[in-house]
């Protein structure tokens, strides 16, 4: 007697909801890699210290966000490079137009310049699988990662040690208010499979 046997399931995409909760487990990405930083180079306190934190900081936090977009990602080599660069750029740039304050509106400026450089460069990488929806990523992450700072800083954190990025407060609103960019990211791959 030949013994039945039911057919694997096809491979799914994973629902919104396990989208987003796998999502938020990126929120480890922003303070692993302001430790990092930290340990690595000390307090954001000079423009090469910038440079580098940023790059530092962006390539941990890109690889972990890499991550959780789960199967149905851009390329984890293209995400980690553009929000490395993105960082870089970013905390150099807002470092330099705060000369280095670490005041909650110095902060939040800090955020919206880090977040719209970061962004931009996110945006090349989601343009294929996005299309015109990805232009609009620099502004939402701009004003979101000013809020990060804010809430960070609001949260008691002692940011006048000159950090590379929020902490984890911050962090967690943050990974929050982005969770929406994996699941249109699935939606967009399931779409055109």
């Amino acid at each position: 007697m030949s013994e039945l046997t039911t057919p694997a399931p096809a491979a799914t995409a994973p629902g919104p909801l396990r989208t987003a909760a796998r999502w938020m487990v990126t929120f480890v990405g922003f303070p692993l890699g302001g430790l990092t930083t930290d340990l690595l180079l000390g307090p954001v306190d000079s423009p090469v210290r910038a440079l580098l934190g940023g790059l530092v900081t962006g390539a941990i936090l890109g690889a972990v966000q890499a991550w959780g977009f789960g199967r149905n990602r851009p390329s984890p080599a293209r995400w980690i490079a553009a929000t490395a660069a993105g960082l870089m750029i970013g905390l150099a740039t807002a470092t330099w137009v705060v000369d280095f304050r670490t005041g909650l509106a110095d902060l939040a400026v800090q955020g919206a310049v880090c977040g719209a450089a970061v962004g931009i460069l996110q945006a090349v990488v989601l343009r294929p699988l996005l299309g015109r929806r990805a232009v609009a990523w620099p502004v939402v992450l701009s004003a979101v990662w000013a809020a990060g700072w804010a809430i960070t800083a609001a949260a008691g954190v002692r940011v006048d040690q000159q950090f590379a990025v929020f902490g984890a407060s911050g962090a967690i609103v943050v990974t929050a208010l982005t969770a929406v960019l994996p699941v249109l990211v699935n939606r967009s791959q399931e779409a055109s499979s």
